[in-house]
């Protein structure tokens, strides 16, 4: 770690790592050096072997007895979009909320503007959170699609994922939960929340290297999702049509293999973690420790507005803040070049979420977001650090 480094971004990637993903993807560049599902010497097999239990371990996090359903992408976007543009169809309608992120956002509007699908986007309240009740209201009898993020990268707010799942089994819709900001901070069953999808990078709370997703695919969806994308698989290569077995037939090409059996090594450090242990700092209790740190700490500081749950409420270790008479790149460029405090300025790729907010256009809000190698002292230096600023502006 580089010394004095105060790191609060972890919402757009995570930092650091376990040791044990760098030994990881060290041993495999050094080593191993082998594609997945390509070969039958010694490496090879010791790759797709690494692979294999890298996709076990996703589909336990999930609750997830087949690891097949679980397919490897390029990330989180990735696994979206494959989600988005292999499931609709022209004339479907999609519901989905204005606390999303740009990687529903966009791949929506860029059917519409196609004019293939039609959307409704559920408002938020003055929290960031939605309401399921939108969900029904929106219905038409060509909704084919809710998404829902679990947790907003702007507000923190953890959404009720489990009563919209409820409201589309009812209906008949598939269900897509964009768990970029939950999945490796908070439980996620699939069963429970009766998701038909699940997008998630392998980059941030599952603590893999960047150049890697996953996407879970229900039964429900067999049949009914195609593939934006084809080719060689190391599988039924006497054919030139793509397989249709599962996880090959979304897998073409060469896969991520080191960001792989990296994320490999990230889940196998969760899952020897304790479930209280793992989540303590960032599960949305009255535990929360360190969010409630933050929260507490800034909310008291003159001129400094939080954004977002209240502190004690449902969100997890996001949180966003504007100082008054500063834009939001000045304080994040000042906290790094005079504290060494590490965060995220700006729109965060979440658009809708800041014109919710009233905050799209003075130039979005400064993001801290904690991680599971965060501290209590990261979190008082940075509160020092942005009262100290705030004061110089009144």
């Amino acid at each position: 770690m580089s010394e004095g480094r105060i790191y609060l971004d972890n919402a757009a990637t995570s930092w650091p790592k376990p040791n044990a993903v760098y030994e990881a993807v060290d041993h495999y560049q050094r080593t191993l050096g082998a594609p997945a599902g390509r070969g039958v010497y010694r490496e090879a097999v010791e790759v797709e072997r690494l692979v294999a239990e890298t996709r076990r371990r996703a589909a336990e996090l999930l609750g997830v007895s087949d690891p097949s359903r679980i397919i490897f992408t390029g990330n989180g976007t990735d696994s979206l979009n494959i989600a988005i543009h292999g499931l609709l169809r022209e004339g479907d309608h999609v519901i989905t909320t204005v606390t999303e992120h740009n990687s529903v956002l966009r791949p929506l509007r860029e059917l519409e503007r196609e004019n293939r699908i039609s959307v409704s986007r559920i408002r938020c309240d003055g929290q960031g959170f939605i309401d399921p009740a939108d969900f029904a209201a929106a219905l038409k009898p060509q909704t084919r699609l809710f998404i829902l993020g679990h947790v907003s990268n702007v507000s923190g707010a953890v959404q009720p994922i489990e009563e919209v799942g409820r409201m589309a089994r009812e209906h008949g819709a598939f269900y897509l939960i964009d768990a970029a900001q939950s999945l490796g901070h908070l439980p996620l069953s699939v069963r429970n929340c009766q998701a038909d999808f699940v997008a998630a990078p392998g980059h941030k709370g599952l603590l893999g290297p960047l150049g890697c997703g996953i996407l879970y695919l229900g039964e429900k969806t067999d049949g009914h999702i195609t593939t934006i994308r084809q080719g060689g698989t190391g599988t039924a290569s006497e054919t030139d049509q793509q397989p249709d077995s599962l996880p090959d037939r979304f897998e073409s090409g060469n896969l991520n293999v080191p960001a792989i059996i990296g994320l490999g090594a990230g889940l196998k450090f969760l899952s020897q973690r304790a479930a209280g242990e793992a989540s303590a700092k960032e599960t949305p209790t009255p535990g929360n420790i360190l969010t409630r740190q933050i929260c507490d700490g800034l909310c008291s500081i003159p001129g400094v507005r939080v954004y977002g749950p209240n502190s004690g409420g449902n969100r997890l270790g996001v949180v966003s803040i504007s100082v008054a008479s500063y834009d939001s790149r000045e304080v994040a460029a000042l906290l790094d070049s005079v504290h060494y405090v590490q965060t995220r300025p700006g729109i965060h790729c979440a658009p809708l979420m800041h014109q919710a907010f009233n905050t799209l256009q003075t130039g979005g809000l400064v993001r801290l977001s904690v991680g599971h190698f965060s501290s209590a002292d990261d979190v008082n230096t940075a509160v020092d650090a942005v009262a100290e600023l705030a004061a110089s502006s009144l």
